[in-house]
């Protein structure tokens, strides 16, 4: 068992630290508190150029020697945008790690925001929202997810033109600076690494760092329902969400079972169901999405015109017969779906980055970190008869349906 080391910093900030013997590499994850629901209403798009731009020079140095000197350490990094936080990823060798501490504390603390990069990050962002409309899966999906979540949640991670097109360099720099606090970030590391002499690394270069992130005020929720967007094409696009448990609650380990039941590959009951039996769509699946303040289940099936409206109702009558008792769950449903999350989490304990990642989510939804041992007990300690009694009063809840094809479906009444 590998034992997790978390402490707070002396700027305020969590730390967490997996050791994991007989590996070379250390993997990274840094959440920053500058996802898409913190950004204002009329700006939304600043957190994708925010992620760019962090890669884009930092401190005395500008992008080419900021990039060269990471490559000097060996370190494969990236960015990314979620609701909550914008993330800095990094791997590297361990040995490498101190060493390139204060060059990826720099994209943080000292990001360059050049005047001469910002358009074309700018350029490169709205590139993004145009490419979506050669996208019908991604269009239908960003429908959906506007009509479904609360604002600010409901936003796209891609922003909007407007906000894109009007953000200036002094609110990009003054947004970023407000955000990029101690308070609300998380930093995971895991792998080939000193715990203690991280910290005091991490303490002297983060000497200084104050101030915290304020609360994301959350709107109230949609109505949801039914609703199409006409595409003239020979495809159609259906989304379904509904409701589902959040990471932290007791009930989110029973709704993953349920989902890898109903979507875990061809055997499935959507991928049985929908497009074995009846061939009536060319993709089906459906994904667990548990978050820290909502969670869902979102399902999807791609197929024709012709095809679209049975698909739609064979695909909810499937959602829905599972909370039957025309639908318990098999043993072997049961068996197989364990065995297949017990597969994913020895796969994801193989990449330090995954861990890393994991431990800086775990933190941010529950509050602290898990070892993949403690993630390994929960699942054997989950019993068939205790799913079977959670789908009994499981409910879909209000949901939300969106089309997109040559002509809208039928939902149900």
């Amino acid at each position: 068992m590998n034992a997790i080391n978390t402490r707070i910093l002396e700027c305020g900030m969590p730390l967490m630290v997996e050791v994991i013997p007989g590996v070379q590499s250390a993997g990274l994850s840094w959440l920053i508190p500058a996802g898409t629901a913190t950004e204002p209403a009329q700006r939304q798009g600043l957190s994708t150029m925010w992620a760019e731009l962090l890669l884009r020079g930092a401190g005395d140095l500008s992008s080419r020697q900021h990039a060269d000197a990471l490559d000097r350490c060996g370190v494969s990094r990236s960015t990314d945008v979620g609701a909550y936080h914008v993330r800095i990823g990094a791997t590297l060798l361990g040995s490498r790690l101190i060493e390139a501490l204060p060059l990826l504390v720099d994209m943080v603390r000292r990001p360059r925001f050049d005047a001469e990069s910002i358009e074309p990050v700018r350029d490169l962002a709205l590139q993004a929202i145009e490419s979506v409309k050669d996208d019908p899966h991604e269009r239908a999906s960003l429908a959906a997810r506007r009509r479904h979540y609360p604002v600010p949640f409901d936003r796209a991670p891609i922003g909007t033109v407007d906000g894109i097109t009007s953000a200036s360099r002094d609110e990009i720099v003054r947004g970023w600076s407000e955000r990029a606090v101690p308070g609300g970030s998380i930093l995971a590391v895991a792998g080939a690494v000193d715990p203690d002499a991280l910290a005091a690394k991490l303490n002297m270069v983060l000497s200084g760092w104050a101030g915290a992130a304020p609360a994301i005020a959350i709107g109230p929720t949609p109505r949801r329902g039914y609703a199409h967007e006409t595409d003239q094409s020979n495809q159609v696009q259906i989304m379904i969400l509904h409701d589902a448990p959040t990471e932290a609650h007791p009930d989110s380990l029973p709704e993953k079972i349920v989902v890898s039941v109903l979507s875990g590959g061809m055997s499935g009951r959507l991928f049985s169901e929908v497009r074995e039996k009846r061939g009536l769509c060319y993709s089906v699946s459906a994904s667990y999405a548990p978050g820290k303040d909502f969670g869902a289940v979102v399902g999807y099936v791609g197929t024709t015109p012709e095809r679209a409206q049975q698909s739609l109702d064979v695909m909810l009558a499937e959602l829905a017969r599972i909370n039957t008792p025309a639908g318990p769950i098999a043993r072997e449903e049961f068996d197989r779906a364990v065995v297949g999350m017990k597969s994913r989490l020895v796969f994801s304990g193989e990449s330090t980055a995954g861990r890393a990642a994991s431990l800086a989510h775990d933190h941010h939804r529950l509050g602290r970190a898990r070892s993949l041992d403690e993630v390994a007990r929960l699942i054997d300690a989950v019993t068939l008869d205790q799913v079977n009694a959670y789908v009994s009063r499981r409910r879909l809840g209000a949901m939300t349906i969106q089309t997109l094809g040559p002509t809208p479906l039928t939902p149900p009444g």
